[in-house]
């Protein structure tokens, strides 16, 4: 199945300061953060992951190995 892919406008690149050129999507269900100037990439952390679901809402976090 393909993710969509989608830009964030006026968004930054922390590592080559390139603008307009963070995109978005999923993967197996964590979103990543992508630069297409320079190819950085960062997951969604668990912590972020648990906050965005607020309080009292997850019961657990599976961790394939």
């Amino acid at each position: 199945m393909v993710s969509k892919k989608r830009f964030i406008a006026g968004a930054s690149c922390p590592q080559c300061q390139e603008q307009d050129s963070i995109m978005l999507y999923n993967e197996a269900g964590v979103e990543v953060m992508e630069c297409v100037a320079c190819g950085y990439r960062k997951r969604q952390t668990d912590e972020a992951t648990q906050q965005q679901a607020g309080e009292g809402e997850v019961i657990g976090v599976f961790k394939p190995d």
